[in-house]
């Protein structure tokens, strides 16, 4: 795929548009943001690629606090034009992080599943929302690994990496991508839109399918809301 990154406002259009069919609520692209109802805000974040299909999203709870509730992620895609590229970044944006986000916002399970601190499926001592697990890949097996994903529970296999990894106690989002074929893998993990090193390598160990041709990746997103009891 080869062109110029899209213009920022063309990209938060996109952006705007997934989100207001989303929610069923209207989102607009103003001010250099995509701006939703009440104090919803996404902006786009500092470019660390160049790749005209990465983005940096920073989706803003409350854009009059944005320190304190700003969740940031990094999303790619890939397509034949520029457009059809960044509209796959924003699709699988949407469906893994923003279906944790809305969640957070309804609460009552219709986007994302929740997990109480003491959950064995969770991530001890939190109370976490995982959002949805996409995948793609070409070849006979080009879905082996967001399979995988679905039947095997992340947060627990992660989490004695990811203890003292977090330098807030609330809103902290934990990114999750890996995958690969051909002789070439990737496992990344990020916390807080920055990568955890302890942490994608406890992924890159776990026995997720390594797929002898063609290519296979996996991408989900959890949402640490805040420290529980345990109960």
């Amino acid at each position: 795929m080869d062109g110029q990154r899209l213009a920022d406002d063309v990209v938060l259009g996109m952006v705007a548009e997934r989100l207001s069919a989303a929610m069923g609520k209207p989102w607009e692209v103003r001010d250099g943001m995509a701006k939703g109802p009440g104090t919803l805000a996404v902006l786009l974040g500092a470019d660390h690629t160049g790749h005209p299909a990465h983005l940096d999203l920073d989706f803003v709870l409350n854009a009059e606090r944005p320190a304190e509730t700003t969740i940031s992620d990094c999303t790619s895609g890939y397509g034949a034009t520029v457009e059809e590229a960044v509209g796959r970044a924003v699709r699988s944006w949407l469906d893994t992080t923003g279906s944790a986000l809305l969640e957070l916002l309804v609460q009552d399970g219709t986007h994302a599943a929740h997990f109480a601190p003491g959950d064995p499926d969770g991530l001890p001592g939190w109370h976490a929302i995982h959002g949805g697990i996409t995948g793609w890949g070409t070849g006979d097996h080009h879905d082996a690994v967001q399979r995988w994903a679905v039947q095997h529970v992340l947060l627990p296999r992660l989490a004695p990496a990811l203890q003292g990894a977090f330098d807030r106690e609330h809103l902290i989002g934990v990114k999750v991508f890996f995958g690969g074929g051909e002789g070439a893998e990737t496992a990344e993990v990020r916390v807080g839109g920055a990568c955890h090193e302890a942490a994608a390598r406890a992924l890159a160990a776990l026995d997720w399918p390594r797929p002898a041709a063609g290519v296979s990746y996996a991408r989900t997103f959890v949402l640490l809301v805040h420290p529980g009891d345990g109960g």
